[in-house]
């Protein structure tokens, strides 16, 4: 059966929040067919409800010849070296981001990409978002005319026992909030403004008792200088997602993700001719959240197309190369 007809066997390695997520994501162009997790019990949940095969040892999933495209969605630490092994297998794969802890373990998922010619997305899902995809449609048709600065933050308020969880232990996340939710922030403002040849910041714990960030920092800065002003927090204690996009012709305001951040918006402020009050234009999205679902689409037609996947490795490591930068310049080098 040719790729263009074929329905993909799909393996979910790693069965908590994020890999349900895309199980209920993998939609008519793929079949979950097995999964497998360090919590056995959560991978046997998540088969059982997906009539597929539980896997003891992640290893045996990849070599699987059911399996045609494996989702890794562990925790950082061992993001790379699954992804690899998933690749020198031959599968195609989606991995969440970061994809790794640091821009070395990437290295080698890179090389092994390259020599082994599988199609690997990373899951910078927020590109996916609704209010996302309006907003790089209006910004590519040059209605905003060219674009001069991002202004965006992007926090949650943490809970009881956040510091003690695996994201507060540098061993197994590579970091804090910096990269936990900054490279959500890094890819969005790369795919709008382009590569940033400067980068200034600053990581800081603030108040989790935890060896990593709970706060970062950044100034980016493309050769043209146009600047990406980002802040990622734990500390928010309102979920929040906002970012503005200033052209000079006006700005894109986009907030919420949807649940608990707020309805996602969007608002369109066209500068008039004469300036003054705006021409104003706004999108509202309060159903439910088809970000995953279009992200793993949009990767299943990556493979049958036989086309670069529209988020992949480079992109993981622009985004892991500028928080690194940031954790050396603030002295949390232990982190990265």
């Amino acid at each position: 059966m040719s790729d263009l007809k074929k329905i993909f066997g799909v393996g979910i390695i790693g069965c908590g929040l994020i890999g349900q997520k895309r199980a209920k994501a993998v939609g008519s162009g793929g079949r979950l067919v097995a999964c497998a997790d360090i919590d056995v019990c959560r991978a046997k949940s998540l088969a059982k409800s997906n009539n597929a095969n539980v896997f003891l040892d992640w290893r045996e999933l990849v070599c699987n010849p059911e399996v045609d495209v494996v989702i890794v969605a562990t925790l950082h630490d061992s993001l790379a070296e699954i992804t690899r092994t998933a690749i020198e297998a031959g599968k195609h794969v989606l991995v969440e981001k970061p994809a790794a802890k640091t821009t070395a373990e990437l290295g080698s998922v890179m090389a092994a990409a390259a020599k082994y010619g599988v199609k690997v997305h990373v899951g910078f899902n927020h590109r996916y978002h609704r209010s996302v995809r309006k907003a790089k449609e209006i910004v590519d048709s040059d209605a905003l005319g060219e674009l001069m600065f991002i202004r965006a933050r992007y926090g949650h308020g943490g809970r009881i026992g956040y510091d003690r969880e695996w994201r507060s232990k540098p061993e197994l996340s590579g970091g804090g909030e910096l990269i936990d939710q900054g490279p959500h922030l890094i890819d969005l403002a790369r795919w709008f403004l382009g590569d940033f040849s400067e980068v200034q910041g600053f990581a800081h714990t603030y108040y989790w008792d935890m060896p990593v960030d709970d706060n970062g920092f950044m100034l980016l800065k493309t050769s043209k200088k146009q600047v990406a002003f980002l802040h990622a927090s734990c500390t928010e204690w309102k979920n929040l997602f906002s970012m503005e996009i200033y052209g000079k012709f006006g700005k894109l305001d986009l907030s919420g993700l949807g649940g608990s951040y707020g309805v996602e918006k969007l608002t369109w402020y066209k500068m008039l001719p004469e300036m003054g009050p705006p021409e104003t234009t706004s999108w509202e999205y309060p159903m439910g959240d088809d970000s995953w679902a279009v992200e793993v689409a949009d990767f299943f037609e990556d493979i049958r197309l036989g086309r670069m996947p529209a988020v992949g490795l480079g992109d993981a490591h622009a985004a892991l190369s500028i928080i690194e930068n940031i954790y050396r310049e603030s002295d949390y080098d232990h982190c990265a």
